[in-house]
């Protein structure tokens, strides 16, 4: 895997802070009758059922019918702590990050890359965080480009509602024509056809874009400060919540994390 994707940190460091402070909101907030021995409640009875939208590899694709990747394996620790099977359904991100799929109890829990920000904190819950991730520019080789400031007047390809998107809107020049398309693999498409001049990507997948089309290449690397969360129902699962972090802070006490990691980045 490329060296492009970042250095990994603990989730149990990383989410100190966040943890003390989201766990504890949700706690607050949630049913009085809940505790650490309370099983946790899901839609589907001996599943734990969860959310992603794919391809975003190497976080979550298909391979031979099956759902694949690093969020994968990581959501699957949590289903095995369950002692339930693990029921992947492929949701439209819009309907994750906005939390419809959620709270209308389509699923238990999602994890897609998605980046912990306040504004999705107010729809959420979030675990601990479990990943870093940046934005990464990238453009046909032999361009001139070398950051943002060079797009005046220029189409950026971003995936639409995603931090990438925020990120290029709030630093392009105001004459750069975001346009946000579906998901990654239609990013690489337009760059492919010439219909964008430039992508922004999460770095974290971007060694995957350019491995896949030896034409591209990556000028810059934009540090955003975003971490990866799980997310549950809004103030409705705080013992899924709590089961999720338990088994966060574990993989990073056993080793387990760092395995899982290295199984899709290479060693951090």
């Amino acid at each position: 895997m490329t060296s492009l994707a970042p250095a990994r940190r603990t989730a149990c460091a990383l989410g100190a802070l966040l943890l003390a402070t989201l766990a504890a909101g949700c706690a607050a907030t949630g049913s009085d009758t809940s505790s650490a021995d309370t099983r946790p409640r899901v839609v589907k009875p001996g599943a734990l059922t969860v959310c992603t939208d794919m391809p975003y590899q190497p976080f979550e694709s298909m391979k031979d019918g099956k759902p694949v990747g690093f969020d994968v394996d990581l959501v699957r620790k949590v289903a095995d702590d369950l002692g339930v099977q693990l029921r992947v359904k492929d949701t439209d991100f819009d309907a994750i990050q906005s939390g419809d799929a959620l709270n209308s109890d389509k699923c238990d829990v999602a994890i897609s890359a998605m980046t912990i920000t306040g504004e999705r904190a107010r729809v959420l819950d979030f675990s601990s965080p479990y990943f870093d991730a940046a934005q990464a520019l990238v453009v046909d080789k032999g361009s001139n480009v070398t950051s943002l400031d060079d797009l005046a007047g220029q189409k950026i390809a971003v995936q639409g509602g995603t931090t990438g998107e925020l990120y290029v809107t709030d630093n392009a020049p105001s004459s750069a024509q975001v346009v946000p398309l579906e998901d990654a693999t239609a990013m690489q498409d337009a760059l492919d056809k010439g219909k964008v001049d430039a992508a922004v990507y999460d770095n974290t997948v971007v060694g995957d874009v350019v491995a896949a089309n030896p034409g591209l290449a990556v000028v810059a690397q934009f540090d955003t400060g975003e971490q990866y969360g799980m997310a549950v129902k809004k103030d409705g699962n705080v013992d899924l919540l709590r089961t999720i972090n338990r088994v966060l802070a574990s993989l990073d006490k056993d080793g387990g994390y760092d395995k899982i990691f290295n199984t899709w980045f290479g060693t951090a």
